[in-house]
C-alpha cells in the first residue's frame, strides 16, 4: 500500500483526474496551505489533495453574517467541519497538481490545478494551519469489456452533448476530439455531466474503468432522455469545473 500525506482542500464538488480545476482562495486557512505550497521548488509537483464534502460547509462562517446570517463565526483549520472533520468528507479523494499559484495584492490566490490519481482518505489531522490527510494512493483497473463500454459510453455522450448543446450557442465537442482510452473517457465524460455531487462521487470511487463506464452508460441514456422533456439545460466545458469560492 503506498501512502502519502497532503494538503487536504474540502470541496461541494468533485475532482477527477484529468479534470482542470480553477479556485479562488481568500480563507486564511487555504492561504496558508497555498503559502507552504509555493515553498515547493517550481521543478517539483505542488501537490493537494481535494475531497468532496459529505456534510459541512466549503466556507466557514468568518463573520456575522458571512455566510450565513445566523452563522457564528468559527476560526481554525477544521471550522465549518465538526469536532472529528474526516466524518464530513467522502472516503475517496482526487489528488491534485497546482501548475499555477498566483499571490494577488490583497493576499488571496489565484490557483490553477489538475487532478491526477485517485487517493482513499485513511485519517485527516487538524493540528497544524490547514488540513492534512493520511491517503492511499488507488490503483485504476479496467475491468471487463472496458474497450467495448468506452465506444458505447462516447456514442451515448455524443448524443447527450447534441441535447445540452442545443440550450446554448456553443457545442461541447467543438474544439477537441473526444479520447479513446477507457480510463480517459470514464473520467472525461464523469466530469462533463450536469450531475449532483452523490452520483459525481459514486464514479469517483466506482472500483474499476469498466464499472463506472456501466453507471455512465445507464446515467447518460436517463439524463438524455429528461433533456429531451426540457426547454433547456446549462452545459459547462469538457474539462474544467467551476471555479470554487473556496
Amino acid at each position: 500500500m503506498t501512502t502519502v500525506r497532503l494538503p487536504l482542500f474540502p470541496l461541494n464538488s468533485v475532482l477527477f483526474p484529468g479534470l482542470v480545476l480553477p479556485l479562488n482562495i481568500f480563507e486564511e486557512r487555504y492561504r496558508a496551505m497555498m503559502r507552504e505550497l509555493l515553498k515547493t521548488p517550481e521543478e517539483e509537483p505542488r501537490r493537494f489533495a481535494v475531497v468532496a464534502i459529505r456534510d459541512g460547509h466549503e466556507v466557514a462562517p468568518s463573520d456575522p453574517g458571512m455566510p450565513d446570517p445566523t452563522a457564528v463565526p468559527e476560526r481554525g483549520p477544521a471550522a465549518g467541519f465538526g469536532p472529528d472533520p474526516a466524518k464530513s468528507f467522502h472516503k475517496v479523494a482526487c489528488i491534485a497538481d497546482a501548475a499555477t499559484v498566483r499571490e494577488r495584492a490583497d493576499g488571496t490566490f489565484e490557483v490553477l490545478a489538475t487532478g491526477t490519481n485517485r487517493v482513499r482518505v485513511l485519517s485527516v489531522d487538524s493540528s497544524g494551519p490547514f488540513l492534512t490527510a493520511e491517503l492511499e494512493v488507488l490503483t485504476e483497473e479496467p475491468g471487463d469489456e472496458a474497450g467495448a463500454l468506452a465506444e458505447g459510453v462516447l456514442r451515448s455522450f455524443r448524443q447527450y452533448q447534441k441535447r445540452l448543446a442545443g440550450a446554448r450557442e456553443r457545442s461541447l465537442s467543438t474544439g477537441a476530439e473526444l479520447p479513446d482510452e477507457p480510463g480517459v473517457v470514464s473520467y472525461l465524460v464523469a466530469a462533463a455531466m450536469m450531475l449532483d455531487t452523490p452520483t459525481k462521487q459514486r464514479l469517483l470511487q466506482a472500483p474499476d474503468t469498466a464499472s463506472r463506464l456501466r453507471d455512465e452508460l445507464k446515467l447518460l441514456r436517463t439524463e438524455t432522455a429528461i433533456i429531451r422533456t426540457l426547454p433547456s439545460l446549462p452545459s459547462s466545458d469538457l474539462t474544467r469545473g467551476p471555479t470554487s469560492l473556496n
